[in-house]
């Protein structure tokens, strides 16, 4: 994989790694989810054929990319960056949009705002663990419930500096454990993922949140579906639960997955399950 800074328009710079044939036939890109970033994909990608090339990026305000601010930090903004990467870094070949959770909202953004691009150049979208309308995600709700457990620590374990981590790591990380996995995830997976979640707290998250909650996607969904669409869920996830994947298919005509034993941290839980969805929308027609 080799990682490149990808120039926006107005002048941001987006984070992006790349790796498989630049000629390849297909491209997956990998849009990442909520307070997350690109190191989210890396069983995705490792689980991938070596024929697709893989993008996968950090959103603006994300990651290693440049960040956002109040006029930036939008779903709409997500979707116009996603646009330049396909545009200037997927010049031919087919491309199946991968997007976890917020990332999803990317590509639905995509589809409403750059429906030309979108029409011409996206053969599918693969929606991961993402939210039919802003109530699942909106749940999530990592400034209000995860904040205010970190909060509480804080108060009262603050003025202990030398020992603030060792005594608030442990449990934020099960904190994030039990939002966003299933019942036995590996060890690894949990400690990446709180590494990125908490990287980003808590500018990131609070600067993000009101975008996630006021997403108008029924709308955005009308003009996604008019390519392939799958929405593939974890029977465990306690943030977008099974019936919504369903309505999201159901929006727009495509396949709903249910995996088990998962729950939202499909990328890192089932990779092999979320490739095979990439694999299939790609040679599909």
């Amino acid at each position: 994989m080799v990682t490149e800074r990808l120039l926006l328009e107005d002048g941001a710079e987006l984070n992006v790694v790349r790796g498989g044939p630049p000629e390849a036939e297909l491209t997956a890109v990998l849009a990442h989810g909520y307070a997350l970033d690109h190191r989210s994909w890396h069983r995705v990608v490792a689980a991938l054929p070596g024929s697709v090339q893989v993008i996968a990026y950090d959103h603006r305000g994300h990651g290693e990319s440049s960040p956002a601010d109040r006029s930036t930090a939008t779903i709409e903004q997500l979707g116009d960056d996603l646009g330049q990467l396909i545009e200037r870094l997927v010049p031919h070949g087919r491309v199946v949009v991968v997007g976890h959770s917020m990332g999803g909202m990317a590509a639905m953004a995509l589809a409403e705002r750059r429906p030309r691009l979108y029409r011409q150049r996206v053969a599918g979208v693969v929606f991961v663990s993402t939210a039919s309308t802003g109530l699942a995600e909106t749940s999530l709700a990592w400034p209000k419930a995860l904040g205010k457990l970190v909060r509480e620590l804080e108060r009262a374990f603050g003025p202990l500096v030398r020992t603030i981590r060792e005594k608030i790591e442990p449990a934020k990380t099960a904190g994030l454990r039990w939002w966003l996995f299933g019942d036995e995830p590996r060890p690894e997976d949990v400690d990446l993922t709180a590494d990125m979640v908490w990287g980003h707290w808590p500018e990131t998250i609070a600067l993000f949140r009101p975008a996630v909650d006021r997403y108008d996607r029924e709308a955005a969904l009308t003009v996604a579906g008019e390519r392939p669409v799958i929405a593939i869920v974890g029977d465990e996830d306690r943030l977008v639960p099974e019936s919504n994947a369903e309505e999201l298919a159901a929006v727009v005509g495509g396949e709903s997955v249910v995996v088990e034993n998962a729950g939202h941290m499909l990328p890192l839980e089932a990779p092999e399950a979320v490739a095979a969805q990439v694999v299939a929308l790609g040679t599909e027609g």
